[in-house]
């Protein structure tokens, strides 16, 4: 059956001119990708606000605004409770996680497990995260395919497809700058579209309190009860999105490990925390929302008719001019590209480093590797497509919430406890990994036995929700039971890799003592100075250094003047004392560093003491 299309042709113009910018502006980027560095860390550049609007892009996939604006008309405000769950998770991620794989160089969670645990660890790991990321692309893919079914009437499969190509395309290309910048661009535009269909609701209504007026007494809740109802229970949406989901995000999520590496710098990785988690994942709880509760606002005035899961687009036709409404689309578009070009990176990664590079072919060039990861990137994308049909037969909001709590807690626990426990052994993380998800599995099986003690009375319509709880304590169980009947690894292997140890890692990092000393920021210009001996290390006058605090062999960072760029144009390199006392405001540099930033003679750069 062909569905009748929402919208006019301008809108359609809008979306796909949209479509075929970020595809240019995504291709763009390809100029800075010359490395596997640059193609899954963006060459570990990036200023801490840029990479806050682009995990919010992360974030808002695709079916955000499908799944919450239907999660919003059947319950109300409550929808945003999903996204009010990530902020306990900040100390550990601030703390302990960021330090632990900035300063360790990790580029993948299972390489994380191998240094931490061992090899058999980090080939489980591997497994299950690759599966969670290849499920997390298909159900992106499903839920924009699903939403161009309702607009054009496309099958659901055609959009999917078209989607993912685009997608692929620019991924294969541009790797993770243009996954970042992109992201940039597209988190602007969501949280814009969203608050803006927001903003002219409430004008629409004539004010708040008429909007508010209109939505009924349940809808008025931020949470909703604590085991009620059993497919939206508070306890329900806690253990399988704030626990589970949102640790794993914050922990495993492959794609925003490798956001985290994209920073400049630790102290910037903190920022951008703070501000995605406290300032921008409200925003967009609302952005994503919101069309549920204007749709039941209509519907309660006698305007709308529509079902839960077209909320969102309906609710948007309704109140938008022809080309606004294009604007809108061009948001759901973003927030399916956001989402897919992240996790396409991330498996590629996966791939490269925890598959390929050690264990089919190792010790080869660079070029090689960048080589497979782009033929990766296109096979993670067939991939998620070949999981559409799968998930057709379940709600997005059903089929998120079985997929993350299903496959999330084991590698979630064995990672928590790996970083915060120094008993904690290899035995125990491998029995964590295997033999929870062997449980959670069973639980399939015996859904009742094994998941019914866990639903608080709510039932089998709790089960998917209630998964996650019971595989988190299964896991968990496990991991403690076996620790305390095995050897783990002595203290001096693992130090850097737990907490309480982040001060060796900064040493490794660095290969001598952190000098953590505050200093300011200095301009200098670029003399690029083809006798250095070595690349990254720079030359610099004494009293720059003294005003940053630094001394030679400390890193720096070296960035345009124009802060916008965000880092885009950067180098990270070392210090060395400018001998030269008639160039006090010249910084020597290598020609490779200099063109890996894209500076040029003369030009003047903003340098500052990383460590």
């Amino acid at each position: 059956m062909i569905a009748q299309a929402i919208g006019g042709n301008l809108d359609y113009a809008v979306m796909l001119g949209y479509f075929v910018a970020v595809l240019g502006f995504g291709l763009y980027f390809g100029r800075y990708t010359k490395t596997t560095k640059d193609f899954f860390f963006g060459g570990q550049r990036f200023s801490w606000w840029l990479i806050a609007f682009s995990c919010v892009a992360t974030v808002v996939g695709s079916y955000s605004f499908i799944k919450y604006s239907a999660a919003g008309f059947r319950y109300g405000i409550s929808s945003t409770q999903s996204y009010l769950n990530d902020w306990f998770w900040m100390p550990i991620l601030v703390l302990l996680w960021l330090p632990i794989v900035y300063y360790n160089k990790i580029t993948s969670v299972p390489e994380y497990m191998e240094s931490r645990f061992d090899r058999k660890t980090r080939i489980a790991a591997t497994i299950i995260i690759l599966f969670y990321i290849v499920g997390y692309i298909g159900i992106n893919l499903i839920t924009l395919g699903r939403t161009l079914h309702t607009l054009l009437g496309w099958e659901i499969m055609t959009g999917a497809i078209v989607t993912a190509v685009a997608v692929a395309l620019y991924v294969y290309i541009g790797g993770q700058t243009a996954v970042i910048m992109t992201d940039l661009v597209q988190g602007i535009i969501l949280l814009v579209a969203g608050m803006g269909l927001f903003a002219a609701a409430i004008y629409h209504f004539g004010g708040f309190g008429d909007f508010w007026a209109l939505l009924p007494r349940a809808h008025k809740f931020a949470f909703s009860d604590f085991s009620a109802p059993p497919k939206f229970s508070f306890i329900g949406i806690y253990v399988q999105d704030g626990l589970a989901n949102t640790g794993a995000l914050m922990l495993m999520h492959q794609g925003f490990i490798m956001r985290f590496l994209s920073l400049k710098s630790v102290k910037d990785s903190r920022r951008m925390v703070v501000c995605w988690i406290l300032v921008l994942a409200p925003l967009a709880a609302i952005a994503t929302s919101c069309g549920g509760w204007i749709a039941r606002a209509l519907v309660n005035n006698g305007e709308l008719v529509t079902e839960p899961g077209d909320s969102f687009v309906k609710a948007a036709h309704f109140l938008c001019a022809p080309g606004v409404f294009g604007f809108v689309l061009a948001a759901l578009t973003a927030a399916l590209m956001s989402t897919a070009d992240s996790l396409i990176n991330a498996v590629s990664a996966i791939f490269v480093n925890d598959i390929w590079r050690p264990y089919i072919k190792p010790n080869r060039n660079d070029k090689h590797y960048l080589r497979v990861a782009r033929i990766t990137s296109l096979g993670a994308a067939a991939l998620g497509l070949a999981l559409v049909p799968i998930f057709m037969k379940d709600t997005i909001y059903g089929a998120h919430s079985m997929f993350t709590a299903a496959v999330t807690p084991p590698v979630l626990m064995a990672i928590l406890f790996g970083i915060t426990w120094k008993r904690y052994t290899p035995a125990a993380a491998f029995v964590t990994i295997v033999g929870g998800a062997i449980l959670i599995g069973l639980s399939f099986v015996w859904p009742d036995v094994l998941v019914g003690p866990f639903d608080f009375g709510m039932g089998p319509d709790s089960y998917k929700f209630m998964r996650a709880l019971f595989g988190l304590l299964a896991a968990s169980t496990l991991g403690v039971s076996v620790t305390l009947f095995t050897k783990p690894k002595p203290v001096e292997k693992i130090k850097g890799l737990v907490a309480g140890t982040q001060q060796d890692a900064m040493r490794r990092f660095k290969g001598a003592e952190p000098n953590r000393r505050p200093g300011d920021k200095v301009r200098l210009r670029v003399k690029i100075d083809r006798d250095l001996s070595e690349q990254n290390i720079v030359s610099v006058p004494q009293s720059a250094l003294d005003k940053m605090a630094a001394e030679p062999g400390d890193l720096l960072y070296a960035s345009h003047i124009r802060w916008w760029y965000g880092g885009l144009r950067s180098v990270h390199v070392k210090a060395g004392l400018l001998i030269n006392p008639e160039e006090a405001d010249t910084v020597r540099i290598s020609p490779e560093d200099a063109a890996s930033a894209h500076f040029t003679e003369g030009q003047q750069v903003v340098v500052e003491k990383i460590m």
